[in-house]
């Protein structure tokens, strides 16, 4: 018994010790940068996935569409009274995705 609580205590006395290590191995390999570098390549790497979230944006449209568009269709075979609703919300949830695209597009200039 006593053997395992001298382990507790002196893992709980290393704890402090380690944190500290650890905390200044990381201060030590800190690099500082200009906040206007740093801001101008973050706008740069935001404008280069843009386009790439775009084309995704389009794609998951098409996607939702195909999916709605068969939901709608089954709803319709089986005479189902809220097909409209089903089918206006699905054309919705497209047309959504591809004018938050656009917008988001036309807004950023890019």
């Amino acid at each position: 018994m006593e053997n395992v609580k001298r382990g507790l205590t002196l893992s709980h006395k290393l704890k402090p010790v380690v944190a500290f290590i650890l905390i200044m191995g990381t201060v030590v390999f800190a690099h500082a940068q200009d906040g206007n570098a740093g801001i101008t390549e973050a706008t740069n790497k935001v404008k280069g996935y843009f386009a790439t979230g775009t084309n995704l944006m389009y794609a998951i449209g098409a996607i939702v569409g195909l999916v709605g568009a068969v939901k709608v269709y089954n709803k319709w075979s089986a005479g189902e009274p809220d097909t409209a609703k089903v089918a206006s919300s699905w054309f919705g949830a497209c047309i959504f995705l591809v004018v938050v695209a656009t917008v988001l597009k036309s807004f950023f200039g890019v």
